[in-house]
């Protein structure tokens, strides 16, 4: 098998071996080669040490020596350079206590996860020790080694076993599954940031519809009791079929999912335990508060009145969501609707009124609660009546309203 490195890769991988260390292209870069997928990045591990690589290059930077790791830059481009390595005692479930430097591939290839993340290729060629290549042709996710052992070491590899399932349609190997089964408790240890991550992954694949196999393995009572909840009410497959026809927006897919708990949980717990930032939690919550607002067959001014409630910036994806949902209705003349609002340039918020809270103040209008509780009686006049925006309409109602 030849893959086409990139220049600059072969050629720090041709100036080690010129010095007389081993190197090669390794993991992840290396799979997607043998699938026929353009890598992200590449990465490159040798048998030279740390300060042997930075000896070879002008441009280095430490970025996990202690690792064995180095980057070489080379014009505007980085490279990760890693010296073969024995992973220690993995304690945390998670990080090795320590590691060792070794000059032979095979021990190092030896610690990795999954076959098909533990090929090289080098200026000899592919090197695939535990048949990789063999797992790739044939769909099989397999652990390298003793599946159980590689799970004790690091547990977040059984969540990406099943996220490199579902990223590749492939099915996960006997043994590994009941490895994965035995030690999902062990997931408890890991971060959220690091699920969260792979669960996006997931959700984002092209076969979503693995979530079923978090059930399957008993991870999701670990990492997402919601996963679990829908599996029990029989949901689960239908929540997949909807969130594999959608579009690939995580924000999209994570409501789609979470709204199938809606009436027993608060999505916020979910994404709260799993770190999301603000706005996605925002977004997520929104979307799936508004999963029965009523959309089909309404007027002018519910629609005006559910662009004011949902926000005009998340109305494009609403009816994403919705559409997703929802697969059976036909939305198209909802769109239209709301289309026709926003071209117009209806009022449908506060923020697009013709007077503010200043202008309330110089008709004598003290500043304080009252300034909020007239714009907004303003603002529900003007969703019933786009015509009404005017400060010569709106003024002296705010007059009346404030009792001056």
């Amino acid at each position: 098998m030849i893959i086409e490195l990139p220049d600059n890769v072969r050629n720090i991988i041709t100036r080690l071996n010129t010095a007389g260390y081993e190197a090669y292209a390794v993991g992840g870069c290396v799979r997607d080669s043998v699938l026929g997928r353009e890598p992200q990045d590449w990465d490159i591990t040798t048998s030279a040490l740390p300060e042997e690589v930075k000896a070879l290059f002008n441009r280095t930077v430490d970025t996990g020596i202690k690792h064995g790791t180095v980057t070489v830059l080379l014009g505007r481009e980085s490279y990760e350079v890693t010296t073969y390595r024995i992973d220690g005692k993995y304690s945390d479930s998670r990080h090795p206590d320590s590691v060792s430097f070794t000059r032979s591939l095979v021990e190092d290839l030896k610690r990795r996860d999954f076959t098909i993340n533990a090929m090289a290729y080098g200026n000899d060629g592919l090197v695939d020790m535990f048949d990789g290549a063999g797992d790739i042709e044939k769909g099989v996710i397999r652990c390298v080694g003793n599946a159980e052992a590689r799970f004790g070491e690091d547990a977040l590899r059984i969540l990406r076993a099943v996220r490199f399932s579902a990223q590749l349609g492939f099915d996960i190997e006997r043994e590994t599954m009941a490895a994965a089964a035995k030690l999902a408790p062990r997931l408890a240890d890991i971060s959220a940031e690091r699920v969260h991550a792979e669960l996006n992954k997931l959700l984002l694949s092209d076969h979503p519809e693995r979530l079923i196999t978090l059930h399957e393995l008993g991870i999701d009572r670990v990492i997402m009791p919601e996963i679990n909840e829908i599996a029990e009410k029989g949901e689960l497959p239908r929540v997949c079929s909807l969130i594999g026809r959608s579009p690939a927006n995580i924000c999209l897919r994570w409501a789609l999912l979470l709204a199938a708990v809606r009436r027993s949980r608060d999505p916020k717990e979910a994404l709260r335990r799993l770190k999301f930032d603000n706005n996605g939690t925002y977004t997520i919550c929104s979307l799936v508060r508004l999963t029965d607002a009523p959309l089909l067959g309404i007027g002018e001014q519910s629609m005006r009145r559910l662009i004011n409630n949902a926000g005009r910036d998340l109305m494009e994806l609403f009816f994403m969501y919705r559409m997703a949902a929802d697969p059976d209705s036909d939305y198209n003349a909802a769109y239209e609707l709301y289309n026709g609002i926003i071209e117009r340039g209806d009022c449908t918020g506060i923020d697009m009124l013709a007077v503010n809270g200043r202008d309330l103040m110089e008709l004598g209008i003290p500043a304080g609660k009252d300034i909020g509780r007239i714009l907004s009686e303003l603002l529900d006049r003007v969703l019933d009546d786009p015509a009404l925006n005017t400060r010569e309409s709106l003024l002296p109602i705010a007059k009346e309203a404030s009792g001056l």
